[in-house]
């Protein structure tokens, strides 16, 4: 009688493991009070709302993971897409770059690799929207970067053009995004396209939905882009929603203003890949008065830096850093959903966290520690009886 459930303990420990992977898959999710809202923040969301889940920093090795990626961090990672679709219910999935551990170093044949271990890995967000914005490790740093490469990966995902850069509008709202890479270097071909569009945008949104006019036939006159600089009338905050995968330059004043989940930088969070990572590049003074001068962006969301950072430009302009999402980064991955009101108010974000690899790490090897000796216990009585006869 007393051995008589000792049979069952496998299949009670794959039943506990199945439950302790659906816990902790799961995300916590904390609304970010904004200053601006005064404690006037809806409580409950409204079925116009848009609802977006913005992830950065996935790190996918393709055909070059290993047998720990590939069983235990991929695995989790498209646990982490799965829950996080089924808990929160979104609208659409943007992801801030980085989506590649070192893509810009692969021939198109392994780069391939990436690109559908990314669709394997965020699984049922295929159906939904879907926009991806490029990063350093997707199409390379400065000296690296290639007109040919940056066109080739932008055709593998949609919305973007053969400069990396998109534009498109769901549910009243309007987004922007720019091949943030291309920014930071200097007189490059790719970095003029890149200016191409945010004057382009610029004088989209300045001149609205209107019709520039009829001429004496009584047909529509095109629309004709001079892409010299010219003044921009339109309000702060009153342009798109702007995506980037490096931050803006930040004054000291707009510091103050910063509200950072945490100031740390971990040790060996540029480990994917060889050689130093540099995590502070932003984009220089210049290019981002330049933007904000150009789109006046509702809002600006970015990433690069692996942290969570929420904080305000001093024109007012409100700027959400995305965190990584991948234990190949930080060992406590999380993401961002932010919802845009119906009415064009306030953009609402909450900051998700996810497990900690550490703690799933010694969940396993504590259930481990604890099967083990159980399933070997059943011959000691057995032992013990011949001992005595």
């Amino acid at each position: 009688m007393a051995v008589g459930w000792k049979p069952l303990l496998p299949l009670i420990a794959v039943s506990a493991l199945f439950i302790y992977e659906e816990w902790v898959s799961s995300p916590s999710c904390k609304r970010v009070p904004s200053p601006n809202l005064h404690g006037h923040e809806p409580n409950q969301d409204h079925p116009d709302d848009l609802k977006v889940m913005m992830v950065a920093n996935l790190l996918l090795l393709g055909s070059e993971a290993g047998y720990f990626n590939l069983l235990f961090r991929d695995y989790y990672l498209s646990r982490f897409f799965t829950n996080s679709f089924r808990t929160l219910k979104p609208d659409m999935l943007l992801v801030l770059g980085d989506i590649s551990a070192r893509g810009y170093k692969l021939p198109n044949s392994k780069y391939i690799s990436v690109i559908h271990q990314f669709q394997r890995v965020v699984g049922p967000f295929l159906g939904l929207p879907l926009h991806v914005v490029l990063g350093d490790r997707d199409i390379g740093e400065c000296d690296k970067l290639s007109s040919d490469l940056v066109s080739w990966v932008s055709g593998r995902f949609p919305g973007l053009d053969s400069a990396g850069c998109g534009a498109f509008e769901i549910g009243n709202v309007s987004f922007v995004s720019l091949n943030a890479v291309a920014l930071l270097c200097g007189n490059n071909e790719l970095r003029f396209s890149v200016e191409k569009v945010v004057e382009s945008e610029s004088m989209d949104f300045q001149m609205g939905s209107e019709l520039e006019g009829m001429d004496e036939n009584g047909r529509v006159r095109k629309k004709v882009y001079e892409f010299g600089w010219r003044e921009n009338a339109m309000s702060s905050g009153s342009g798109p929603v702007l995506l980037l995968h490096f931050p803006l330059s930040q004054t000291v004043a707009a510091a103050n203003y910063d509200r950072s989940r945490s100031s740390s930088i971990l040790d060996g969070r540029g480990r994917v890949g060889t050689g130093p990572y540099n995590l502070l590049h932003k984009l220089p003074p210049n290019a981002t008065e330049y933007i904000f001068q150009a789109l006046k962006p509702r809002i600006v969301f970015s990433a690069h830096t692996q942290e969570f950072h929420d904080h305000f430009h001093p024109d007012g302009t409100r700027e959400v850093t995305v965190p990584a999402m991948t234990w190949n980064a930080r060992d406590d991955p999380g993401f961002v959903v932010a919802i845009f009101r119906r009415n064009k108010g306030e953009v609402s974000v909450s900051y998700c966290s996810l497990a900690r690899e550490s703690h799933v790490l010694i969940a396993y090897v504590t259930l481990l520690i604890l099967l083990v000796p159980m399933m070997v216990f059943p011959s000691t009585p057995n032992l013990r009886c011949l001992t005595q006869s």
